[in-house]
């Protein structure tokens, strides 16, 4: 019913339709106000938490600011401009938080409270005025039907008087719980004006105050420097628009000539040479890790050289470790079974092994020069690369001839040029050339156009054709060495000492001279300058076995003799002046033939040496023992020979004498007459003599015999 505002008290106790209709009104009116009301207060409730959370994250915002100086950041941590500007920030920013706290205040106060009262006291008080009410009006309903069945005909004044109290006490009840209904009802549409209008005035007045508060806390101080402060992320912002151009094109140069890096084969050398002038180096190498007797593994790992040390690092990991010291260590390239490309470092005392895989022949190549470099202690230089490059290049310039052999072979040989490769001086490889090489020619020493051997090849071949034949005829296999395991079981019970010896063969070749002392430092020469020119560094590592009858390489995986030396073809064995791990001996073979042997040992070359001449002597003294023992043997065997010859001299003496005793007694009368007892004796006699010398013409003859 439209223009109508309020419910009339003075219906109530009438109760017409008409008032009951209205009632219906107000009641759909109350409950849409009170659904909206729920739906207004959520919302604002919003307003509130946010408010509050806003008010919560400026107090933390400004907190870490304050707390940047105590941080550790790895890149521009001391930055004093940045943190001065964040703690003017913060002192800003915790003005604001300050300022949001009040505004959470006057919210909670001016905007939350009276809705929260609308909602919870007044509407929550209608619907229970509404529920009793509606109880009430049930009650008087059932007291009038009640009072209208009382009967005429049974007339009780008791249950009429109980029946009409219980009707006046039902519509008193009635009348005055819709009287107070009715006033809640018209009260409400007072009520429901101010419950909207004081939150929103409320919220307002709050926000005013707010910002006029924000405006005192930032006046024009603030202004200039949030001004400056824009400025300068502009300024930052244009650099750093710069600097993405410059990165990008420095990622297009990259891309552009890093195109040949992506293959991992080896690059063109002429636009990629090999750099041998390396004291340092690092990138991705594959190491074989044992993982039982015979398996092992293959790992991935970042390899860099630190100092005289050799690091790894994985991935994720912070730091890298140790994996072998490079002073004094060897490296040498090596054939593996499933791997190319793979290197072999050692340490200096022999104990630690470690297998590489480098990516590509370049790669492998450059380690080994490195590893090299470090080697020799170069790193420890002040101009390492310039030491390493010299060190190098007077590797290379070993193949040239050194002034007093070129002299003399132009005036000797024309065409010695082609041989240029083997005529420079002991300098080359560390010592000062010597008065007997200034002298001699190179021809003296070492034998026109011979092939240096870089590999282990046994120098006995007829021996071993002939041992495979006659193993081949016996059914027998053979070792492919030229040796039998028989023969290396003997010697290695037999001999007194045994020392043995890591040690890498470098080469071999023949000697035209086996006496001369510079004849070693000469191969050394050449086959250290044959090895630089023609960029050979794979080395066949051996165990060298000294013995007090013969020299053995034995294979340290298959413990196969690779090569057997008798100690007699020994003629000589030395060490390189300036570098104690080289060193070499000269044979002398069953041909005629003087070979030397060139090898680079883990520990001083010079102990190697003297083990050798220590095995000589204790060879040379037991040959002296054993000659003397047989001597003294023939000796013994010709005193019991004697000794024999005359208890058998004895032995027929003696016989005979028995013999003539038989021959006396057998010639001897019966009964001889007693006169002629002394013709007896003497014709005895007479026999006897002649017996006797008889006796000692057969010793004689005997004798003789």
């Amino acid at each position: 019913m439209p223009g109508i505002d309020k419910l009339p008290i003075e219906e109530t106790l009438e109760d017409s339709p008409q008032t009951r209709s209205l009632l219906g009104v107000f009641e759909e009116d109350t409950e849409a106000m009170s659904n909206y009301c729920t739906q207004l207060y959520q919302a604002m409730q919003r307003i509130y938490d946010a408010q509050n959370e806003l008010s919560a994250a400026t107090h933390l915002t400004s907190r870490l600011l304050k707390e940047y100086d105590k941080q550790r950041f790895p890149l521009g941590g001391d930055d004093e401009v940045m943190s001065s500007t964040l703690q003017q920030f913060a002192k800003v920013i915790d003005e604001l938080s300050s300022c949001h706290a009040v505004l959470s205040t006057q919210l909670a106060d001016a905007m939350m409270f009276p809705i929260t009262q609308f909602k919870e006291r007044d509407l929550k008080e209608i619907l229970t005025l509404k529920e009793v009410f509606q109880i009430a009006s049930d009650d008087h309903d059932t007291a009038i039907n009640r009072y209208s069945r009382l009967s005429k005909k049974r007339d009780n004044d008791k249950v009429r008087a109980e029946v009409v109290e219980d009707v006046y006490t039902s519509r008193k009840k009635q009348h005055q719980t819709m009287m107070h209904y009715f006033c809640s009802l018209n009260t409400l549409q007072y009520k429901k004006k101010t419950a909207l209008l004081e939150p929103l005035l409320g919220y307002m007045q709050a926000q005013i105050s707010f910002f006029k508060l924000g405006s005192e806390n930032l006046s024009q101080q603030w202004e200039d420097f949030l001004g400056t402060i824009g400025t300068s992320v502009q300024n930052v912002r244009r650099e750093m628009e710069e600097e993405v151009g410059q990165m990008q094109q420095t990622i297009q140069e990259m891309e552009m000539s890093s195109d040949p890096l992506y293959v991992p084969c080896d690059p063109d050398p002429v636009h990629s040479p090999v750099c041998r002038n390396l004291t340092r180096k690092q990138g991705y190498l594959y190491i074989r890790n044992k993982t039982g007797l015979v398996s092992s593994s293959w790992e991935r790992q970042y390899f860099f050289t630190q100092g005289g040390n050799l690091m790894q690092q994985g991935r994720g990991e912070v730091a890298g470790g140790l994996v072998t010291d490079l002073d004094n260590s060897s490296v040498m390239a090596v054939d593996s079974d499933d791997r190319r490309f793979c290197f072999q470092v050692t340490s200096f005392d022999g104990k630690k092994v470690v297998t590489l895989q480098a990516e590509s022949r370049k790669d492998c190549e450059e380690w080994i020069s490195t590893i090299n470099n470090i080697s020799k202690r170069i790193y420890l230089s002040e101009n390492a690369e310039e030491l390493a490059a010299r060190v190098n290049q007077s590797a290379l310039e070993a193949v040239t001839p050194s002034p007093s052999f070129q002299q003399r072979h132009e005036s000797m040989r024309p065409s010695s040029k082609g041989r240029s490769g083997r005529t420079s001086s002991i300098s080359s490889v560390g010592s000062e050339p010597s008065p007997a090489i200034s002298v001699l020619s190179l021809d003296a020493l070492v034998a026109p156009d011979t092939p240096i051997q870089f590999d282990i090849i046994s120098p006995v071949s007829e021996e071993n054709s002939g041992q495979s034949k006659t193993a081949a005829q016996s059914g027998r296999r053979s070792n492919p060495f030229g040796e039998s395991g028989e023969n290396t079981s003997e010697d290695s019970e037999d001999s007194i000492l045994h020392q043995l010896f890591i040690v890498r063969f470098l080469g071999s070749m023949e000697v035209r001279t086996a006496e001369t002392a510079d004849v070693i430092s000469e191969t050394m020469r050449q086959i250290l300058a044959a090895r630089a020119i023609h960029n050979i560094f794979r080395m066949t590592e051996s165990h060298l076995l000294v013995t007090c009858d013969c020299l053995k390489l034995i294979d340290p995986q298959t413990q196969v003799t690779r090569l057997r030396f008798p100690l007699s073809t020994v003629v000589q064995c030395s060490s390189h002046q300036d570098n104690k791990r080289l060193f070499g001996f000269v044979l002398h073979s069953a041909s005629g033939r003087a070979v030397c042997y060139i090898f680079e040992s883990n520990n001083d070359g010079e102990k190697i040496c003297d083990s050798i001449g220590l095995a000589k002597q204790i060879a040379f003294h037991s040959e002296m023992d054993r000659k003397s023992v047989e001597k003294r043997k023939e000796q013994d065997k010709a005193k019991e020979k004697q000794q024999e010859e005359l208890s058998k001299q004895k032995q027929i003496e003696k016989d005979l004498e028995e013999q003539s005793r038989l021959i006396a007694a057998s010639s001897r009368p019966p009964n001889p007459p007693a006169s002629a007892d002394g013709q007896f004796l003497v014709l005895s006699n007479s026999q006897s003599e002649d017996s006797d010398a008889g006796d000692e013409g057969k010793k004689k003859g005997e004798s003789e015999a």
